[in-house]
């Protein structure tokens, strides 16, 4: 490589996993952070490329049960 991707210290991405109904997640505005991206282009790009991801890659959250 050529210098240009900064490696992210595992403790980094440690700190960005939540626990929510006992799955872990992190929070698409927490991936993007570690990309170094805004939320709505990796969030675009997921959906270009939506056959790469596991069905259970992504989900959103509504004001639905509580």
């Amino acid at each position: 490589m050529s210098g240009k991707y900064a490696i992210v210290p595992a403790e980094r991405i440690m700190q960005s996993i939540l626990l929510l109904r006992g799955t872990k997640v992190i929070l698409d505005a927490d991936i993007a952070a570690l990309y170094g991206v805004e939320t709505s282009a990796l969030i675009r790009a997921m959906k270009r490329n939506i056959d790469r991801f596991p069905s259970d890659f992504m989900f959103q959250l509504d004001q639905g049960r509580v």
